[in-house]
């Protein structure tokens, strides 16, 4: 594989992905879900529509990353990748718990809190995540995924590269993968049960780290990449059925009568699997094929779309918190709440990160050398 070629669908896909989970976050107030804040009109339908989209949205962006660590590892060496990782992930997650997450936290529990100042101590000194769990997983994974890379260069690695190779020769070669990940997601489900994201809970991490991997065996082989732009059509099918699959099970009448608990939860697992591994394939074969370009905002894109995320679940909770108290449909708090929370997030990315070199190195991009 040529790592010094740009993989433009990965630009563009991490962008779109990015930008799904700020939306994402601005519909949550409003589907009736408890989330850290709730507008007191909710929408089942909004609900029913936004637990699709969260099959794929995050595992695609763990793929990504595997992927990523694998070109990075082809430029630098593992002592610079390190360092690489420390400053862009560890410095990040840090800030982010220490001054992102309070306000958070405090519009959460503002009734019973004082000023946000007089709070403020207690909350920092929490080292809360919230939606910085990703970062936290992205630095686990990342560790491992400097051993992982020299297995891969290995003969034994390179035999397993070679075998997925020749399966994605197969028409569905590559879907049929997806049976380790139903096998994974359905094992540590089971016998790890929570709906945390801590990184401790194998149930969570073990499932993300699946997309991880394959990412950095994806990634190594020409074969693999182009019979995913070659099938994506056959994938996008795929998709089609396994979402009508997924659908009719999610409104499917009680079953408890005829089938065990850990039966249901275990088609459901199923059918989150298939959409999650299906919306992959599809979604990165049509990135391939029309997705060829990265245009330079793109590329500003990809470097400011980092402190976006950290920033983003964030603002929109304190926005969200004067929103959902106003007098008006939920159609129009979104539109308000979309519109502010992106607005604000995006200047405060441009006008006060992306110029000053102590911001950017506590959100995780590189510094601006000065001219000499």
């Amino acid at each position: 594989m040529n790592y010094d070629s740009r993989y433009s669908e990965l630009d563009w896909l991490r962008v779109i992905l990015i930008f799904a989970v700020f939306l994402h976050h601005v519909l949550m107030p409003f589907n009736g879900d408890d989330w850290h804040i709730m507008n007191t009109e909710s929408s089942k339908l909004l609900d029913d529509i936004m637990v699709y989209f969260e099959q794929f949205r995050l595992p695609t962006l763990f793929f990504i990353s595997g992927a990523g660590c694998v070109i990075l590892l082809s430029k630098i060496s593992v002592k610079q990748f390190f360092k690489d990782k420390f400053t862009r992930l560890f410095i990040p997650l840090l800030a982010g718990s220490v001054l992102i997450i309070p306000p958070q936290t405090y519009i959460e529990n503002i009734n019973e809190l004082a000023s946000f100042w007089q709070a403020y101590p207690a909350l920092a000194l929490k080292l809360e995540l919230n939606h910085l769990w990703f970062i936290e997983y992205l630095i686990v994974f990342s560790v491992i995924s400097i051993p992982i890379n020299a297995m891969f260069q290995s003969r034994l690695g390179q035999g397993v590269v070679s075998i997925v190779a020749k399966i994605s020769q197969l028409k569905i070669g590559l879907l049929c993968l997806v049976v380790i990940l139903i096998f994974i997601k359905i094992f540590f489900s089971i016998y790890f049960p929570s709906d945390g994201h801590k990184i401790e809970n194998l149930s969570s991490s073990s499932y993300y780290f699946f997309f991880f991997v394959t990412g950095m065996l994806f990634i190594r082989s020409t074969t693999i990449w182009q019979a995913i732009r070659d099938q994506r059509r056959i994938n996008l099918f795929a998709l089609v059925v396994f979402s009508a699959l997924f659908y009719a099970y999610y409104y499917s009448p009680d079953l408890s009568e005829y089938l065990s608990l850990n039966v249901r939860w275990g088609i459901w697992w199923l059918v989150c699997c298939l959409v999650a591994w299906s919306a992959l394939l599809s979604m990165l074969g049509y990135a391939q094929h029309y997705l060829t370009v990265t245009p330079n905002w793109l590329k500003e894109s990809n470097q400011l779309i980092y402190p976006f995320y950290i920033l983003h679940q964030t603002v929109i909770v304190v926005i969200g918190y004067f929103v959902i108290s106003l007098e008006a449909s939920i159609s129009i708090k979104i539109i308000l709440l979309f519109t502010a929370s992106f607005t604000l997030t995006s200047a405060i990315c441009a006008w006060l990160i992306r110029p000053f070199n102590v911001f950017r190195a506590m959100f995780g991009l590189k510094l601006i050398k000065s001219a000499t």
